[in-house]
């Protein structure tokens, strides 16, 4: 969540049994959501059954959809391979989405209230002064996260199918509906699967960076990172110095792009970094983060490591028909801080709220017009977030000078209170016009004195 607030950034047939894995199952939070009923003039009202609909993906983005489907009247089935999945994610979410998506607190791991944000000369700066006493950045494990939201999508209806997706038939004609083909794994077929089809209606793609749904609609590929992360146990009277504390380093030993992190979990941390430039130097860069952070986790031992590819920015195309792509499938990871979590969650509701509308609460076939609906909602909302930190992270994370010059903004405490507010609420925050001015006079005079020590640092390279 490294943003640093501008002005301008303030714009923001089943084939098989079903099998149940992974049972961490909280008390379900009942929430229900209502929505407004729009159908189409032309949309055909479905004869004795309900709109099928089904969900590629059982991460953030495909709970959030597949509960908000089943709530809605929309017979869903939801398919995921990795029922235990534990992506290389920061865990980072932002206190909205606590309220927002009725998360329990029992899965949030910590509640980090101070951060320190470390340049690439090992200057750091405290961050989170602004925060007020009930405000935290949330952290979870993604494991934990997406296993509740299925499952809170299955208590509302929801099909949870163990099942690897492999391919889909696109109609030919209108209204007829698409085929999934997928490897069921429920237990009696062995390590293989058995091969099963299913037809719906509809179809929403929340299977990650790699989706096969995308490739299903040429969707078109996109630019992505490699993020690596080591789970590292640490000693108890280390563990107490992240209790609420989380690191981010910057600098080109760590990454050439991104930065690095040092992120509290239960009973250990997370040590991880990423880059889209330089992939084939992650573990060099993972090194480097764990050289940075090494006298606060020395005596730790790596308990997972991860790996997994990472938008950089939105598809070519995001819909086709009746399938429509979300979360990490779409593209919808932030420059700049990586955020995906929250968006992933939010464009997953959204996408299966258009649907629930356009199909009249699952009683009317839906058309690319009732899913386009999610789509212009979601650009305007969230596009100019996406725009600021992209030019965000070309401009600070260009060279060590301007990591440095980026850093020295983090001590303002404004800069504090607009970025944390921001990020925590993901709503327009009315800025002060003096604080702005004083804001913008900064910023230039440090990346006037970054490009200074640029210029030296190149004369003692000649």
């Amino acid at each position: 969540m490294t943003s640093i607030a501008l002005k301008s950034f303030l714009g923001l047939r089943q084939s098989s049994p079903e099998t149940t894995h992974f049972s961490y199952r909280p008390k379900l939070t009942t929430h229900r959501r209502k929505f407004t009923v729009v159908a189409g003039i032309t949309s055909p009202k479905l004869d004795g059954r309900n709109l099928r609909v089904a969900v590629i993906g059982g991460g953030p983005a495909g709970g959030a959809a597949a509960e908000t489907l089943a709530k809605g009247g929309v017979e869903t089935f939801l398919i995921e391979r990795k029922m235990d999945n534990c992506k290389p994610c920061g865990g980072a979410i932002p206190l909205c989405m606590v309220g927002e998506f009725d998360l329990p607190l029992d899965i949030i791991d910590r509640r980090v209230t101070k951060m320190k944000m470390i340049s690439p000369s090992n200057v750091a700066v405290d961050i989170g002064r602004t925060l007020k006493p009930h405000e935290y950045i949330g952290m979870v494990r993604r494991e934990v996260l997406d296993d509740y939201l299925r499952n809170r999508a299955k208590d509302n209806g929801a099909n949870i199918i163990n099942g690897l997706f492999l391919k889909m038939d696109i109609p030919k004609e209108k209204n007829a509906p698409y085929v999934l083909h997928y490897s069921s794994y429920d237990g009696k077929s062995g390590g293989v699967g058995e091969k099963c089809t299913l037809e719906v209606d509809a179809v929403i793609g929340a299977d990650g960076a790699n989706s096969r749904v995308a490739k299903s609609i040429d969707a078109g590929d996109y630019e992505y990172a490699i993020a690596f992360q080591e789970r590292i146990k640490i000693p108890d009277n280390k563990m107490a110095y992240y209790e609420d504390l989380a690191e981010m380093y910057v600098g080109d030993d760590v990454s050439p792009d991104f930065y690095g992190w040092v992120f509290p979990k239960c009973d250990h941390v997370a040590v991880g970094t990423g880059t889209v430039t330089h992939k084939g130097d992650i573990k060099k860069f993972q090194l480097a983060t764990r050289k940075r952070a090494e006298d606060k986790i020395l005596g730790g031992k790596i308990i997972r490591v991860e790996a997994h590819p990472i938008p950089e920015h939105p598809r070519p195309r995001r819909l086709s028909g009746r399938v429509a792509l979300v979360g990490d499938a779409a593209g919808y990871v932030t420059k700049c801080s990586g955020e995906g979590i929250y968006f992933a969650a939010k464009s997953g509701r959204m996408c299966a709220e258009e649907i629930v509308k356009g199909s009249a609460n699952g009683k009317r076939m839906v058309e690319e017009g009732d899913l386009r609906k999610y789509l212009e909602k979601w650009d305007k909302t969230y596009w100019p977030t996406y725009k600021v930190l992209d030019i965000l992270q070309k401009v600070f994370y260009r060279s060590n000078p301007a990591r440095e010059a980026f850093v020295e903004m983090c001590a303002d405490e404004y800069v504090q209170k607009m970025t944390f507010d921001s990020y925590l609420y993901k709503t327009v925050v009315p800025g002060n016009p003096l604080d702005d001015i004083k804001l913008a006079i900064n910023t230039i005079g440090s990346l006037v004195r970054a490009n200074a020590l640029r210029r030296e640092m190149d004369k003692l390279n000649v």
